[in-house]
């Protein structure tokens, strides 16, 4: 007896779910791979040609030893004395200044000093027992971070989907250095997922509680804290407990942190300072444009990239949380972010994943759009898969010889500036789109 073929859609669609599950495990073991095996090997390899130290490699760690240093023996985590110990443990030794290919970043305690109040339970352990807590931390509030972001997006998948996604942001370049380096840049992420999802869920005291604990890394926050606080101004009345849970949780750490060490905030702004002069870090489009033109061109484009954002970001200002635009906005605020703080690490672009989220949501948008929209997301398509795809190709090639893999290893990271500007650029056009199309239905009713 023949069957409906209505009857064999479903499993059509099952077997097509699968096969994209199945691909999802492929380029997620093959980034895995590549950084395991080729990365780490290469950069072994150089270190030991060129006498670089090699530690411990932990962000975690000099923020930890901060901690333990100021809340056990009272000793100012900003300290030269304190800085020094960081890189024994870092890097193997102290850096020096007389090795010409010694790092240039001193891995000084450049955050707040509330996070020593964060991270408070961990002191007392030893440092390789924090760092097998912290790396299965990372993996589960990553993985948590994709229904969130999914939440706020009010995008509804089913189950096998939402694991392709997670294991394909758990496999992504961002990812990978952010657990492999235990960035704190990975949890922060998660932290604004889970804000932005108790705001568009209604819990907004919650979420401005949670807002505030992401400040530990103040440049990631800074506009979509600026933006949610604007937010919730427009319409005082029912959205005053955001701003009242984000005021709360921010005085206390602030209070907490003058307790444990009066005057900080002058030592954090000069250790910024610091920072900023010994590693010369640049925003994306610093790296992607300056480097031809030798000026400032990248800082102009950054600097245009707010205001063409801050016009959608304001009239998205009286949106309900639960809306669809809401969604939006918060995935352009995010995506501006990456385009304009000055820092081009790869595992900042974590940020970009509610914005991914959204222009692959609303695909429909670009493909039925002129030629010019079509050939703008097809690039950001690309961009997003090609460390994917250079990463299976470079596993392939480990196989078949070492050193032509070493040779190769940047190949992965060719789209890691492209990708933010694309992603941008497509997320402005989608929530100006998404404005115009209401504002006329608006009108029409």
């Amino acid at each position: 007896m023949l069957k409906s073929p209505l009857l064999k859609f479903p499993l059509l669609k099952s077997l097509q779910s699968a096969l994209f599950f199945f691909l999802a495990l492929l380029a997620a073991a093959s980034m895995w791979f590549f950084v395991d095996r080729i990365l780490v090997g290469y950069q072994i390899a150089d270190s030991a040609v060129h006498d670089r130290p090699r530690g411990n490699l932990s962000d975690l760690y000099p923020r930890w030893l901060g901690a333990r240093e100021l809340l056990l023996r009272g000793r100012n985590p900003y300290s030269p004395e304190v800085t020094i110990e960081i890189q024994q443990g870092y890097y193997g030794r102290p850096l020096e200044a007389s090795r010409p290919y010694d790092p240039k970043d001193q891995q000084g305690f450049v955050y707040p000093v509330y996070v020593v109040l964060l991270l408070a339970p961990l002191i007392g352990l030893p440092f390789h027992t924090v760092q097998i807590f912290f790396y299965w931390f990372l993996i589960g509030l990553t993985a948590l971070s994709v229904p969130l972001w999914l939440l706020v997006l009010k995008w509804r998948l089913p189950w096998l989907a939402i694991a392709t996604v997670i294991v394909l942001v758990l496999g992504s370049v961002p990812t990978a250095q952010g657990m492999k380096l235990q960035q704190l840049g990975l949890p922060v992420a998660a932290m604004i997922a889970g804000s932005a999802a108790c705001i568009a869920s209604g819990w907004l005291f919650s979420g401005g509680a949670i807002l505030a604990l992401a400040t530990i890394k103040p440049q990631l926050v800074l506009p979509v804290t600026l933006w949610l606080l604007i937010w919730a101004l427009s319409d005082w009345r029912t959205r005053r407990k955001l701003a009242l849970g984000f005021a709360v949780t921010i005085a206390a750490l602030l209070a907490g942190a003058e307790i444990v060490l009066p005057g900080w905030w002058r030592m954090f702004l000069e250790a910024i300072r610091q920072y900023h002069q010994y590693t010369q870090n640049h925003s994306v489009l610093d790296e992607l444009v300056n480097w031809s033109s030798g000026g400032f061109v990248g800082e102009i484009l950054a600097l245009s990239a707010v205001p063409f954002a801050g016009i959608l970001l304001w009239r998205a200002r009286r949106e309900p949380p639960e809306s669809r635009e809401f969604g939006r906005a918060v995935a352009l605020v995010m995506a501006l972010t990456v385009l304009i703080i000055p820092m081009y690490s790869p595992y900042n672009q974590m940020l970009l994943l509610p914005a991914i989220l959204s222009l692959w949501r609303d695909r429909a948008t670009f493909t039925s759009g002129s030629w010019a929209v079509r050939a703008v997301y097809a690039l950001a398509v690309i961009a997003l898969i090609w460390p994917w795809i250079a990463c299976i190709g470079l596993t392939v090639t480990w196989f078949v010889s070492h050193d032509a893999a070493f040779r190769n290893w940047q190949t992965p990271f060719y789209s890691t500036f492209a990708l933010p500007v694309v992603v941008f650029a497509l997320a402005l056009f989608n929530t100006q789109r998404a404005q115009d199309a209401l504002r006329w239905r608006k009108a029409a009713e």
